[in-house]
């Protein structure tokens, strides 16, 4: 069955729905300030959040390099969607339900449920974008592809904003572990709706790569290295750019250490971070016909230079305002352009694939977290801001090699 119009409009509409009704509940579960904000209250350490973090941000990506194998193998992948995003589900409302009874919960075993559910929500992220990469290549006619990146950004943005309010609000009105477990809840009930975009996806168009396990698997990566270059230069680019969205928990960390952020604080930053996706979203619609991914990229490197030195030159708690609002404009331009550029270096019937390959790109961003935490440990803030910026610094080459055209 081929791909027509009507059928791209119910898909375009469905995977707006998913992603309006993602973006209420992503303040409630943010991973750049609300969980490890949360992780601290409940007394994390630096090595702690970069532990989390490399869970969150890395890890789970990188787990996709051996889910896709699994996944290309089948021609129609929304059962696999599916159980991804259920699967997160399910993880948020144990988390909530968790938190509320915290208290009796004896000695450390509370930081060990909170890893042991970030992972199930993390790794079941990580299992539905797999599909989701391949499902939105083959739902969408091409025409329809970028100004659905752009309005998808403008729709998640504004509710983003609208919501960030009302998490605030939720995150202020009672103590930890409260008012977390509630903002748990919230996020539960809301990816719950979103879920029902997925359910009515119509998936029409088969996509198979036959994979005949992991030693093929690498082989088919191999064969792909050499015939397409520029996916030699993707994966450098994730494997360096991908740090730049890692930063954002160590500011809460070093907030919370120096300056005794309290949960109103939290809020605030959430609230800016916001505001920068937003105008970001809003700039890309209204000019979607016009920039290239390639802008994106070198924006998107440059913002990730000057927010360390603004924490570095500029301490003070009321700097942090700014800080979480070019946050928010790295996260937007860069989930914007990775999408773009993935589809742009892949073809239709390995795009699955791709997506699993990709998740290699991870490496660094899932180890990185992970130094971050042991630098601050032994050595403070300073020398981990300034190596964050030698290996953005370095990603400049991969984007000048990529050449995107698109």
């Amino acid at each position: 069955m081929t791909l027509l119009a009507a059928i791209s409009r119910r898909n375009f509409y469905s995977l707006l729905w998913h992603a309006g009704f993602l973006a209420f509940a992503q303040n409630f579960i943010d991973v750049d300030t609300i969980i490890p904000a949360m992780m601290v209250d409940a007394g994390g350490t630096a090595v702690h959040i970069g532990i989390l973090t490399a869970i969150m941000l890395g890890g789970s990506s990188f787990t996709q390099l051996f889910f896709a194998p699994f996944i290309s193998n089948f021609s129609y992948k929304k059962r696999f969607l599916l159980v991804g995003i259920n699967s997160r589900i399910i993880a948020l409302l144990l988390l909530g339900i968790m938190l509320y009874y915290s208290a009796r919960i004896i000695g450390d075993y509370e930081i060990l449920m909170i890893f042991l559910l970030i992972t199930i929500f993390s790794l079941g992220g990580a299992f539905a974008n797999v599909s989701f990469t391949d499902i939105l290549g083959k739902s969408l006619d091409e025409g329809s592809r970028k100004p659905f990146f752009s309005i998808r950004q403008v729709v998640s943005g504004l509710i983003l904003f609208g919501s960030a309010f009302l998490a605030r609000y939720v995150l202020g009105r009672a103590d930890y572990p409260v008012n977390y477990s509630h903002m748990f809840f919230v996020g539960f009930f809301a990816l719950s709706i979103a879920s029902l975009g997925f359910w009515n996806l119509k998936e029409v168009v088969p996509s198979k790569l036959v994979v005949r396990g992991p030693k093929h698997f690498f082989q088919i990566i191999k064969g792909e290295l050499k015939q397409n270059r520029r996916l030699l230069y993707f994966l450098g680019f994730i494997n360096t750019m991908g740090i730049s969205i890692t930063l954002l928990p160590f500011i809460i960390l070093y907030a919370k250490t120096n300056f005794g952020l309290e949960s109103t604080g939290t809020g605030n930053y959430l609230l800016f971070k916001v505001m920068g996706g937003v105008l970001t979203g809003l700039l890309l619609f209204i000019f979607s016909g016009k920039y290239k991914y390639r802008l994106l990229l070198y924006v998107n490197g440059v913002l990730a230079l000057i927010v360390p030195l603004i924490v570095i030159l500029l301490p003070g708690i009321s700097s942090f305002n700014l800080v979480f609002f070019l946050g928010g404009i790295i996260f937007a331009t860069y989930s914007i352009s990775l999408n773009g550029v993935l589809l742009e270096v892949s073809g239709t019937s390995n795009r699955t694939l791709y997506t699993g390959i990709a998740g290699a790109g991870n490496i660094l961003p899932a180890i990185f977290p992970l130094l971050g935490g042991w630098m601050i440990k032994h050595f403070g803030f300073v020398p981990y801001f300034i190596l964050f910026m030698g290996v953005i610094l370095s990603s400049f080459y991969f984007i000048y090699r990529l050449r995107c055209k698109k």
